[in-house]
Formats: C-alpha cells, structure tokens, sequence
C-alpha cells in the first residue's frame, strides 16, 4: 500500500520541482547563477528526501531524474556518442561509507562473492564539462555536456585553449572528457578589464569559463587564457586501461593536461583521509574545487556495477561542506544584546553549512526583515559570513506556498524585564530595551566581561558566570574580584584543585591593558579597534576619563556617534561609581607600559595577499594591529609592506609595479616576533 501524500507535501515538492528547474535552467543553459550551486544542491536534497519517504511523488519528469539541462540553440547541435552521466552527490562522512556499503553489497550479490575495490580519488573541478572526439589522433569535435545526450559545437574555442592537444602523441580514435576552467588571477584581470568598460563582473570563474567558452567569436575566447583538465576516455583501442588511475596516466601518454594531485584509495578511511586534507587546501589552488569525485579504480568492477540510468554506481562526487544552502524559517525570536539592544533571530530547520550544523541565524534589525521580505515559513538562502557567522542572504520567493505569515515587529519583548517595552535607538536601525537592567542583559555583560577580548579570565565560562548570577553571588563586575574558594567549590564539577586554577586565573587578570579594560566595560559603539585607538591617543584612564567630546573627536577613526557615547558612558554617574570600584581591584596598565613592542609598527600600513599557511587572514591583521601597525585593502604609494602567501593575487603585481616592499611569511613572522 502506497503511502498517502499529504497535500502541504505535495505543495512543497511541486514549488522544489519547479525552483530546481528554473535554476538548473538558468545556470547549466545560460550560465547564469541567480543561486548558488551549493544552495541549488540543497534544494535537490530535499526533494530527494521528499521522494524517498513519499515514492508517489518520485515522476519521470522530477529534476531527481534527469541528467542535465539543454543546449543553446543558437549553436550547432552534436550528439555526443557516449551518454554523459552525472554523478550523485553525496554531503557528509556517512554519506561516503553508505556508498562504500553499496558498491560492496553490489558487488557481492552479482559476483558471488567478497571483493575488495580500491578508489580512484580525483579532484571535482568547478569548471564547464567539454566532451572532445578525436579521429585518428586529431580534434575533430569539442561540445558541452548539454542534456547528457545532445550537446553544443564549441570547437572553435577549444582550440584556442593552449593546453588542448589538437593531434594526440598516438593516431587513435577517442572520446574524452574534461573540465575547462578560468584561474582565480585571470578572473581578477578580466574583470578589472570590464568595470573599466562599464561592463557586468563576472560572479566567479566557472561563470566566466562558461561565457568564454560560448563565445561566437574565438578571438575572445583566446583572450580569456583558459585551461582544462582531462579525466576521462573512451577509445577504440583494443586495450584499455585496467584500472581508472591507468586511464588518467593513459590520457596523459596521450598528450592530455591532467590534475596530478589524484590519489590510490585502498579503504575508504583512505577516500576521507584525502578529503579532509582537500578542504583545507582547495583555497589555496588557483582552480576552484568544490570537492572530489570517488570512483572504483578497478574497470572489471565499474563493468559490474554499471549504471542506474542517470549515474554510475560506481563513482560518486562528494562535495566540501556547502558554504551557501537553503532551509526554512520556523519562527523569530528575539536575543538581548549586553548594552541593551534586540536583535531578532530566526530559528531554522536545522542544515549543514560550512562543516557544522545551523539552526539560527541573526535577522539584524527590523530594517532587514522588511529589506529581505522574509515572513515565517520562508525558504530561504543562508551562508556563513566569513565561515564563522550564519547570515540569510536571501529569500526563495519562488518556494512561496501563502501560506507564510508576515512577521510584524512587536512593542514589547518580555526578556527585557519590567513592563517589555522597547524603543528604536535614534538614528539607528536597532531596538533596545526600556528597561536597562534586565537580567538577560546583565548576563550578556557578564559574559564579555570575563571573555577573551575583555579581562580574559580563563575557566570563567557563560555557564559559571549564570550561577553565579543566579545565586546572587555577583551583582557587579568588581564582585568577580570578591568570589571566594568556598563560592567555587559549590560549583558542579569543580574539586579543590580547579577552584584554585579558577582564583589564579581572576588574580592574574587584575593587570589589565588600557584597550582590553575599554572593551570590558560594554560601551555602546567601542569595540577593539576604537578601544585601541582611544588608549593610543590618551595613554591612561584618568586622561580619557577627564576627556571632552571635543578631545574625543580629534582621535582619528572617532566620529561623533562614537564620541558621544563614550563621554556620556563615562559621565554617568553610575558608570563612575563602577570604574571606581574596579580599580581597586584591577590595575589598568598605562598605554605607554606596553612596551616599546606594542607601538613598533606604528606608522606602517600592510597589504596581506595570498594564503598564509601559520595563521589566518584575520590572525595577521590582528597582530599588526596590536603593534601599532594599519592594513589596507588595497596597494598604493602609501603602502609599506606587501605580505604575500601562497597564490597570491594582483596584489602582488601592484607591490611590484609601485615599488612597494614585499615580505614573505617567514621574513613577516620574523618582524612581528
């Protein structure tokens, strides 16, 4: 018996078929990414689950069951001889070892016996797929991948790529198929080349190969320095290579360019292995991956396992954790900031992105929620800005049933305490709570307070920080300075040994630096950089305590929003009472006792390009910052130094042409030590 489909079900899966399409199209025919790839693999994933626990849904028609979009028709159409499979896709670890269960079971049932495959493991290009056909050794026809069975003649335009053989080393007859694909500098040089022009940018390298490659005129393409990467061969010779990694050193006798970083899986521990390392080092490449492909390296065995009429069984590509996917809005919530602002917050059907599960992700302001239109219910595109932070980028208005409720902002949100009423901060997007003293607050505060930015007080976590908030054992931030081994101990977990590591660690953060006591003290609108930037122009507490809104304003990078708020902070008399109390405990070091090492760079500004294999982007930033240096975004004459990494950008080239000094990651390490 069929399981009954429920109608909201049926709603759901018909809008998934009909986004699929229109994406699908829009990307694989016109080379348009109005979606990310990675988001448009979301979709399909859900539809996939749709019609795994509904098999009623599952039609011939389904973008689950096709295999790729249609050809232009304003090019030549050709017939590929051999069918171009997709591969499926798979996501997670668990993903990878079902499909390492099936090819075995398979294997078993029709060989009647235990075998052991090995994997082939290739790199996933994200380029344009290029099917080439080659008579008696010489390029006769090159077309896109197309619907899988008719594709378009672009052979004029590969035989502008340098690096495709147009006679092979051997007379042979052989369909082969690669990846075309744009390298991330000559991306940077087109598109500088086109906003001179007042031209579109090109939104990343596969799109700019695509609209290469399906140039009328071969002169542009030519231009353009593509270059490609051969994986696959179907020939006429009598021997064939036995295995996949034979193929790949076949098509390279040939003449072919291969990616040589492709790797002999013997387990599929062996397949994760190469995986993981890949995640971390595909940025570094000058090619974009997205992910590998796995394939039985033993031809005997693919014969076996064939195909399922839209893939191979036995190969699959598996994808580096999406860093744009699609989920859905199951409802608003509201989060109370430590100086008092709201911020609303969607709760999410939970999704892998980036490598780690998400459930929430911050809606900012009011303003946002109106900008981006989205309503509880909605499909929407979420990423992780700068890997770290979930932000919506967009809603999937497509996916919209009316069923969706429109989310009005409220008047009062009860986390605020008293009477819940909120306001807009003038001039500002952002609410804030009446009431300045609700315990969610005061929790917030808390937990900077004693963070790593702030007082750095290790072991002093959000969850001992509640307790003790909850038991009244703190009320203000000097009483952290009063709490007793005897408070400790009644701690959950903590022993006579931790509650004395505790006591070392708030005893050690009573020396204090200037800036880190600024941010400490939740000051509306002072965060590192301005905290740093006030403690360098004044040098003590008393000096900015005593300052003026006009002393304020001469710091450079203080403006008046930011000058205001930390004269009235420091004017209040609440405020003054609280510092008062601190600095009898805490001594707050002087700016000038940091040391000569602190200000060492004062007056050098630094450019960082390329990858750094010590310490990331934001780690360098924040080490030339901490002694006295600037980081700029681009080189000019008012560059220092260039730090350059590994595949470094134009960015470098610009050091060059000016003059400017470059340093790489040692000789930059070595400044900085």
């Amino acid at each position: 018996m069929k399981k009954e489909v429920p109608q909201e079900i049926k709603i759901r899966a018909e809008k998934l078929r009909q986004t699929i399409e229109r994406y699908r199209y829009l990307y694989h025919v016109e080379d348009k990414e109005e979606i990310p790839a990675s988001a448009l693999d979301s979709l399909k994933d859900e539809l996939v689950k749709l019609e795994e626990q509904y098999p009623a849904l599952r039609t011939p028609d389904s973008p689950t069951q096709r295999v790729a979009g249609k050809p232009l028709p304003s090019f030549k159409k050709v017939r590929h001889t051999v069918p171009q499979w997709s591969f499926n896709d798979a996501f997670t670890e668990n993903d990878a070892r079902d499909f390492d269960t099936r090819v075995r079971k398979f294997l078993r049932e029709r060989l009647g016996k235990e075998t052991a495959p090995t994997y082939a493991c290739e790199l996933k290009i994200d380029g344009l797929k290029i099917v080439s056909t080659y008579k008696k050794g010489v390029l006769e026809t090159a077309a896109t991948r197309g619907d899988g069975i008719v594709g378009e003649d672009v052979t004029s335009n590969v035989k502008t790529i340098e690096s495709v053989p147009l006679r092979l080393a051997e007379p042979v007859d052989a369909v082969v198929e690669g990846e075309v694909w744009l390298g991330k500098r000559e991306l940077e040089r087109i598109n500088s080349a086109r906003r001179k022009e007042g031209e579109p940018l090109f939104a990343n390298p596969r799109n700019a190969a695509a609209g290469s490659i399906r140039q009328l005129d071969p002169k542009i393409a030519a231009a353009r320095r593509l270059d490609n990467f051969m994986y696959d061969l179907s020939s006429s010779e009598k021997r064939l290579p036995e295995t996949q990694l034979e193929e790949l050193e076949r098509l390279r006798s040939l003449g072919f360019k291969v990616n040589r970083n492709f790797f002999h899986a013997k387990t599929i521990d062996d397949v994760l292995a190469y995986w993981e390392k890949w995640k971390t080092r595909a940025p570094r490449e000058e090619y974009l991956i997205d992910g590998i492909v796995i394939k039985v390296n033993e031809k005997k065995y693919q014969d076996v396992l064939g195909y399922t009429g839209k893939a191979p069984r036995f190969a699959i590509a598996l994808k580096f954790p999406a860093e744009q996917v699609t989920t859905t809005i199951e409802d608003i919530a509201f989060q109370v900031g430590r100086t008092g602002v709201i911020t609303p917050v969607a709760h999410l059907r939970p999704v892998s992105v980036a490598g780690s599960t998400v459930s929430r992700a911050t809606l900012h302001n009011e303003d946002e929620i109106k900008r981006l239109d989205i309503r509880i219910g909605d499909t929407v595109v979420l990423q992780k800005a700068g890997d770290v932070i979930p932000d919506i980028v967009r809603v999937v208005t497509e996916m919209r049933t009316g069923a969706e409720k429109p989310f009005v902002f409220p008047k009062k949100v009860p986390e605020c305490g008293g009477d819940g009423r909120i306001e807009r901060v003038p001039g500002q997007a952002a609410h804030r709570c009446v009431n300045k003293h609700s315990f969610a607050q005061m929790q917030r505060k808390f937990h900077h307070f004693v963070s790593k930015k702030a007082l750095n007080i290790e072991g002093l976590g959000p969850q001992i920080v509640n307790f003790f908030l909850e038991k009244g054992l703190v009320r203000a931030f000097d009483d952290i300075f009063t709490v007793t081994r005897g408070d400790i101990l009644v701690l959950p977990g903590f022993g006579e040994k931790s509650a004395d590591n505790l006591l070392a660690a708030i005893e050690k953060s009573k020396a204090v630096s200037l800036p880190r006591f600024l941010v400490a003290l939740s000051i509306p609108h002072v965060g590192e950089e301005t905290a740093d930037d006030v403690a360098r122009a004044f040098e003590t507490l008393s000096a900015i305590q005593g300052a003026s809104r006009e002393d304020l304003l001469r710091v450079p990078g203080i403006g008046p929003i930011v000058a205001d708020s930390l004269y009235e902070w420091f004017g209040g008399k609440e405020n003054k009472n609280l510092v008062s109390r601190l600095t009898r405990h805490v001594r707050v070091l002087p700016f000038k006792e940091e040391g000569r090492r602190a200000r060492r760079l004062s007056g050098k500004t630094f450019v960082l390009t390329g990858t750094l294999a010590s310490l990331s982007r934001d780690e360098a930033r924040a080490t030339i910052k901490s002694l006295g240096g600037d980081v700029a975004g681009s080189v000019s004459h008012k560059t220092d130094f260039v730090v350059v990494g590994e595949n470094p950008g134009s960015k470098f080239k610009d050091a060059q042409k000016l003059g400017i000094p470059t340093l790489s990651e040692k000789e930059f390490l070595k400044m900085v030590s």
